[in-house]
């Protein structure tokens, strides 16, 4: 992974800037038994989601990389033996 740029976008560091912070609010009202407080912070680890895939979408994102393409040849691939094999 340190060879790529895996979620090194401003949508990525958004989206889950916000779900760690719904997360934390989800915490804290957990810890004070405040069932409305949690599902709160559970709705803005949501909108944390939804916020990412807007960037995205906006071109905020990682741009979308063509498939590769592989031609299946009728050739032989050529393999190499190890050294020593012969007996």
């Amino acid at each position: 992974m340190a060879g790529n740029s895996h979620g090194h976008t401003p949508a990525a560091w958004t989206g889950v800037t916000i779900a760690f912070i719904g997360f934390c609010v989800a915490g804290a009202f957990m810890v004070m038994a405040q069932p409305v407080g949690f599902w709160a912070g559970m709705a803005i680890v949501v909108l944390g989601g939804v916020v990412g895939g807007i960037m995205r979408a906006m071109g905020l994102g990682m741009p979308k990389q063509a498939p590769l393409v592989t031609s299946h040849s009728a050739a032989p691939v050529a393999t190499r033996e190890p050294v020593g094999a012969e007996s």
